[in-house]
């Protein structure tokens, strides 16, 4: 490793893997790159603790060195302001490399597990071991995050990587392929770039892991395609995220709160708020409420205000637009299709049948159904898909508590939004249509880990385990049963 540069040296230059699209390439593009990273996995390369956090140290040196090129990149891609950037995207993604570097060794070391008597002589433990290669999969809307957040757990857990972040975020895609393999090493790491098409190439290959990060649409085809392999996968997938507001509350702290998170990155977060339950007497005083911090945290004029961003692309903004002739528009509605700009938007008057409650919204558009009691509430989120985030607001804890115990979705806020996301202490992950699995902290490491079970037994002492062989016999079964029972200990 060239220690003045903080990257790693290879025998042969190994640039980003990149396929235009429409381009002609080969049958096969990736083969290659796939067999170098395997062959380096098999020679035991990426197990010791020194070069896992080799690679974690290198992956902090990339953030810390280009931050500037991450927030330039994030700017031109979501119009995301700085703080945003600072906090979500490249704080916490830090924050996850401190963690790991600072637990790894624990977090390696083999798990004694309880034995029985029959056992007693022997070494039983989990062992936690890397999968192989693994292939993540990463969304457009907070690309260094739920990039490099799942990279970290791969890494830690000793697995060779294939990342593919979104061509849509392009970009930070680029500032990915271009710069970040020079702190990796390239033996072991590569990026691929592409759309849909390069992305189906590549899963019809055999991976160890998959981890997916996007809609339930795709993550039915990345599933499938897994699936042909018998590759076990993480799917953190969305949804519709519904927000109960319960006639006991302030209005303008809960305005507050929930203003901040659904228009946080213009709504393009799979953890925000969708749509809120509330009494139609709650919805009158919460509507002047949502009013006034919206024109607090963004002005008169949100669409000059450096603290709002804009729309991914312009398939995106169409999408959103027809979602604004929905229900009636009680605060905001205003668009500028030129520069990607949706403001701020909150609508009443919603039916359940129309398109905005069909779907995720995935930007800056809040609906407001009206229900008259919390049963009503609750009944209501549980006819549908599980969702991905669900939130709860009360001043009275027995109400929040009602929802958190009748209700299933992947992380739950009672009284704030997704404030969880920042506590690496908490796995994160979805249920039912939501996904499948979890990470965060050492939940990403044991996601990318094989737990391995183990026992070790003594090469002697046969006559002790005399009783497991035939002829076999009652007074033998019973001490057999006996044996095997594992609260039994004599040591």
């Amino acid at each position: 490793m060239d220690a003045r540069r903080g990257c790693w040296k290879v025998p042969f230059r190994l640039a980003p893997l990149t396929l235009s699209r429409g381009a002609p390439f080969k049958m096969d593009p990736f083969s290659d790159t796939l067999q170098r990273l395997r062959e380096a996995f098999r020679s035991g390369r990426t197990r010791p603790a020194e070069f896992r956090a080799a690679q974690l140290k290198g992956l902090g040196r990339f953030l810390q060195d280009h931050k500037k090129l991450l927030q330039e990149a994030l700017a031109q891609d979501l119009h995301k302001p700085v703080t945003e950037s600072e906090v979500s995207e490249i704080s916490l993604t830090q924050g996850e490399v401190n963690l790991a570097l600072k637990n790894l060794r624990t977090w390696m070391k083999d798990e004694k597990v309880t034995k029985n008597l029959a056992t007693q002589l022997d070494s039983a433990f989990i062992r936690k071991e890397p999968f192989g290669l693994v292939l993540i999969i990463s969304p457009w809307n907070y690309p260094v995050n739920l990039t490099l957040v799942p990279l970290v757990g791969a890494l830690a857990a000793g697995n060779c990587v294939v990342l593919k972040p979104s061509e849509i975020s392009k970009n930070t895609e680029q500032v990915l392929a271009e710069v970040l393999p020079q702190y990796l090493d390239q033996n072991c790491f590569a990026v691929v770039q592409g759309g849909p098409e390069e992305t189906g190439q590549l899963l019809k290959h055999k991976f160890d892991y998959v981890f997916f990060t996007g809609s339930p649409r795709v993550g039915k085809i990345v599933m499938a395609a897994a699936t042909e392999h018998l590759t076990p996968i993480t799917l953190e997938l969305g949804g519709k995220n519904p927000c109960y507001v319960d006639d006991n509350c302030d209005p303008q702290t809960v305005a507050n709160r929930v203003v901040w998170f659904r228009y946080y990155n213009t709504g393009q977060t799979c953890v925000a708020p969708d749509y809120v339950l509330c009494s139609p007497e709650m919805q009158e005083r919460l509507l002047p409420a949502m009013q006034n911090a919206i024109t607090r945290f963004y002005g008169d004029d949100p669409r000059s205000s450096p603290n709002l961003g804009r729309i991914i692309n312009e398939k995106h903004f169409q999408r959103l637009q027809g979602l604004l002739g929905c229900g009636r528009v009680a605060i905001g509605g205003q668009s500028d299709e030129r520069d990607r700009y949706i403001a701020p938007t909150v609508l009443v008057d919603v039916q359940q049948t129309e398109p905005v409650m069909q779907e995720e919204i995935f930007g800056p558009i809040l609906p407001i159904l009206n229900v008259r009691s919390l049963d009503e509430a609750i009944d209501f989120i549980n006819c549908r898909e599980k969702p991905l985030a669900l939130y709860a607001f009360s001043t009275s804890n027995q109400v929040v508590k009602q929802v958190l115990a009748r209700t299933s979705s992947g992380t739950f806020g009672g009284n704030d939004g997704f404030m969880f996301m920042t506590l690496n202490s908490l796995p994160f992950g979805g249920v039912g249509n939501s996904g499948m699995g979890k990470y965060h902290g050492k939940f990403s490491f044991d996601t990318f880990s094989h737990h391995r079970a183990c026992l070790l037994a003594h090469s002697g002492l046969e006559k002790l385990r005399g009783i497991r062989y035939p002829p076999y016999s009652v007074c033998r079964l019973r001490m057999l049963l006996l044996a095997v029972e594992t609260h039994c200990t004599i040591l």
